[in-house]
């Protein structure tokens, strides 16, 4: 008997293992759930503790995913990774996060099997911890394009004011040479005695 005991804690604890997860603003990313191969999943629900009473992440029975059952925030954000589930795979992917899609998510999955000839129904839970960051990288990368382009003009200004200006010297130059030999006087010729 202990060792069923054991056996059921270590499977309860490796079923509701948390994975920790950390992205950025915009990205899509991949909550991963993983089920038993060969046994027919008869509910799927991707939900967050806080926001369930209001509806799920993603809910799924009967072979079907029902985006009515599907928390307003999250429509049309989350698709299986998967369509098909084939080996279990029933992870989603969540699209274009942001600071508030922060928190737990839990994967819960009823699955039945009539391969003893009886049918037999199994819960299996898992969590993930998903953090997502703010890094203000459009803000920053938006600075730094303004502070890039601020930079380009003041060069360009400040080569065509250089430009200017030695162009204004040569024509002064020139023009200074030119009246020069235009009033030059040669000096009279000394007779020779």
């Amino acid at each position: 008997m202990s060792h069923i005991l054991l056996l059921l804690l270590l499977l309860t604890f490796e079923t509701a293992a948390s994975q920790d997860i950390t992205v950025r603003c915009g990205q899509d990313v991949t909550l991963h759930c993983q089920d038993p191969r060969g046994v027919n999943i008869t509910l799927l629900e991707w939900s967050i503790p806080e926001i369930k009473s209001d509806g799920y992440v993603f809910f799924y029975r009967n072979r079907r995913s029902y985006e009515s059952y599907q928390h307003e925030r999250f429509k049309g954000r989350v698709e299986l990774s998967d369509p098909s589930m084939k080996n279990g795979n029933v992870s989603v992917i969540l699209k274009n996060v942001n600071v508030n899609d922060t928190g737990t998510y839990e994967c819960r999955i009823i699955t039945s099997d009539l391969s003893s000839g009886q049918r037999v129904q199994n819960e299996s839970r898992q969590s993930i911890d998903l953090t997502v960051i703010d890094s203000g990288s459009e803000d920053e990368q938006d600075k730094k394009t303004f502070l890039l382009a601020i930079g380009i003009v003041a060069v360009v200004l400040s080569l065509f004011v250089i430009l200017s200006a030695a162009v204004c010297i040569h024509r002064k130059k020139k023009s200074s040479t030119h009246r020069e030999h235009e009033h030059y006087k040669h000096p009279p010729e000394k007779e020779l005695i």
